[in-house]
């Protein structure tokens, strides 16, 4: 059989399908790539506020919280409005790892500033220790939470778990100033949420590695938090009945 008949046999749409798919594939990831390089420059700037809650009396957070709120908050919502807008139009399983660190950062800043007390509503005032559901996350980003009904961009429930667990560790790290700013009181309240959220992960059937050894790992936060508390009442700080029966979150 000659070589002009044999290559006959090869459909030259097979590779027009081919490179039509692979340029899209490029397009999309061009264009994933700028969104969330701009998504993670707002979860920069939202991060290196709420860095100055370590500095800052709880007197006086509600003026940092509201800065955080316009400058990084509004920002993140946005720009994830953009991202969900872009790649619901593709498979989301697809595409969802180039943007799921990032995600979870911004749900992380959104429980961090709604456990401090920010992000309150009429209906909802602002209170110091409220832990924001994934639905309330969801609400303040304007996207869908745990998607099982069709293929599109949502939150999902890992993306939320491990963001619970970095506010476990920012908050044992604030435990710790929060005393040097003499705000007891602070370091008792983030000593019984971060027992409960401990306690509440163990009730979590985790078949994710990487979630549950997140999750493993909060057990450290938690005795990070223990230790102050133990300083702290052997210093006659803390009143004993109050570091026993620290109020529930």
């Amino acid at each position: 059989m000659s070589s002009d008949s044999s290559s006959g046999l090869i459909d030259p749409a097979i590779f027009e399908y081919l490179k039509a798919h692979g340029e899209e594939e490029l397009e999309v990831g061009d264009k994933l790539h700028q969104i969330t390089t701009a998504l993670n420059r707002h979860i920069s700037t939202c991060q290196g506020l709420l860095s100055r809650i370590h500095a800052t009396p709880t007197s006086k957070l509600q003026p940092l919280l509201k800065q955080v709120e316009e400058e990084g908050i509004k920002p993140e919502i946005e720009k994830v409005g953009e991202l969900a807008q872009f790649t619901s139009k593709f498979p989301y399983y697809k595409y969802n790892q180039r943007w799921s660190r990032a995600i979870q950062n911004v749900v992380m800043t959104i429980l961090l500033t709604g456990w401090l007390g920010g992000l309150g509503t009429e209906s909802r005032p602002g209170e110091i220790g409220r832990l924001l559901t994934i639905e309330e996350v969801g609400q303040i980003l304007d996207v869908p939470v745990n998607l099982k009904d069709r293929d599109a961009f949502h939150i999902t429930i890992e993306e939320y778990i491990l963001a619970l667990t970095d506010l476990t560790e920012e908050l044992s790290r604030l435990s710790m100033n929060s005393v040097t700013l003499g705000d007891i009181d602070l370091t008792v309240r983030i000593s019984s949420f971060i027992k409960d959220m401990f306690a509440g992960f163990q009730l979590l059937n985790l078949k994710n590695d990487i979630v549950r050894k997140r999750v493993d790992a909060v057990k450290y936060h938690v005795k990070k938090v223990e230790d102050v508390i133990y300083d702290l009442t052997l210093r006659n700080l803390i009143p004993k009945d109050e570091s026993s029966s620290e109020p529930s979150t």
